[in-house]
């Protein structure tokens, strides 16, 4: 299929096959191109859990307001944010250039020293705003690579942030959950796999100038 042909073949799966486990092929796939995200600054300031434990999962779905797919599909993938974002994220991030790339620091230090200031001067709260707008770009490359690879996917904004993080104890890593996204298999009686896509035409969404 082609890239067009796979976005239409997913969608927000309802119903997930519990029998059917992603191979640990398929989840390095989503590892590699979760950490591949281009974000902003390059700073990486997100997390991704990843959960198949059935018991784990099974207390998330009242959180989850009963939503099966976060228990019935192969594994719970979690993005979340970084409660704080500090010059030491900005030190660790140049660090790993020079490393890599063996920068000079003549080169960086200005860059980083413009990155510190404007981290610095950035109030808390919108750090935070700023930090969840780049998960849901993570979100959208992961669902892109899924309808690649043939894995189902539902992403999940529809659930209650502040208790799944105490379920999962994620203030003990300093995150806090932003968005969920199951991934699997669809079950074969899922009525909406046969459902038509509902977009409009390309006219009414696409300006050319």
């Amino acid at each position: 299929m082609s890239i067009i042909e796979k976005l239409q073949w997913r969608y927000a799966t309802k119903k997930f096959d519990t029998t059917k486990r992603l191979p640990e092929t398929k989840l390095l796939t989503l590892k590699e191109a979760f950490n591949l995200t281009a974000l902003s600054y390059g700073l990486q300031t997100l997390k991704l859990v990843i959960i198949e434990d059935k018991t784990i999962r099974e207390n998330l779905v009242k959180v989850a307001y009963g939503q099966r797919q976060v228990v019935d599909a192969s594994h719970l993938l979690v993005l979340c944010i970084q409660n704080n974002i500090d010059e030491m994220d900005v030190n660790k991030h140049f660090e790993t250039i020079k490393a890599i790339r063996d920068t000079p620091d003549a080169i960086l230090e200005p860059f980083k020293a413009q990155m510190k200031s404007t981290i610095e001067n950035m109030p808390v709260d919108k750090k935070s705003i700023w930090a969840s707008k780049q998960a849901y770009i993570a979100l959208g490359n992961l669902m892109t690579v899924c309808a690649v690879e043939e894995i189902d996917s539902c992403p999940m904004e529809g659930f209650m942030p502040n208790e799944l993080d105490k379920v999962l104890d994620l203030e003990k890593h300093g995150l806090s959950s932003v968005l969920m996204l199951p991934v699997g298999y669809r079950a074969e009686d899922d009525m909406f796999a046969d459902f038509k896509k509902v977009r409009k035409q390309l006219s009414e969404t696409i300006i050319e100038l």
